[in-house]
């Protein structure tokens, strides 16, 4: 992925965007691609682990160990019109945030897959997590049979936010003001991260 260095995220900033936006894209060296949630541990190996699962009846769940995958976290995304800028003259552009891992999978046991899916629901549910009526022991069991769970040990991390922070104040408050005219949920969503990392809200 092209990242200038204007565009880049932090690591911290990385790390909060892959738990936020975990629903990622993975893709082997074949273009075979699964999507799949996934746990990010930033503070285990020297650039973080992913962890997540899949299917044994998916070809991925067969052919995946020591191979090298990309998995995509996507972010928000819009269309910028060029009628928003203060300046001209402009183009048309495309605002969005997004991290590229690239990483060797390593499979997991049965333990640490189940502490793995153990990981993936207190990340989005942990009010369930010691339900035993919803998950019991042997549903659990039932489940381990056709799962697959992996580990990747990230190798290289990508990670760019094309929010037009290069632009004048003006111009970025004009872009404010087009997404909040749009009411589109992609704009709207785009607006909401803008502001969140508070650009386009400066004098």
């Amino acid at each position: 992925m092209h990242t200038p260095n204007k565009w880049k995220m932090t690591p911290e900033r990385v790390s909060q965007f892959i738990k936020t936006y975990s629903f990622a894209l993975m893709v082997d060296s074949e273009f075979e691609a699964t999507h799949l949630p996934l746990v990010y541990k930033a503070d285990e190996g020297e650039l973080g682990t992913l962890y997540g699962h899949v299917s044994r009846a998916n070809r991925h769940g067969k052919g995946l160990d020591k191979t090298c995958v990309l998995v995509v976290f996507s972010g928000p995304h819009s269309y910028i019109s060029p009628t928003w800028y203060a300046e001209k003259p402009a183009v048309s552009t495309w605002n969005y945030a997004a991290v590229h891992v690239q990483g060797e999978v390593e499979y997991l046991d049965d333990e640490n897959t189940l502490a793995c899916l153990d990981e993936l629901i207190s990340q989005y549910e942990p009010s369930i997590l010691h339900d035993t009526d919803l998950l019991p022991a042997d549903y659990q069991a039932k489940l381990l049979r056709g799962i697959v769970g992996i580990k990747i040990n990230v190798q290289s991390v990508q990670a760019k936010e094309k929010l037009g922070q290069h632009k004048s104040a003006a111009d970025q408050q004009g872009v404010v003001a087009g997404l909040q005219a749009d009411t589109h949920s992609d704009a709207q969503a785009l607006l909401r991260y803008m502001l969140k990392h508070e650009i386009g809200i400066g004098s």
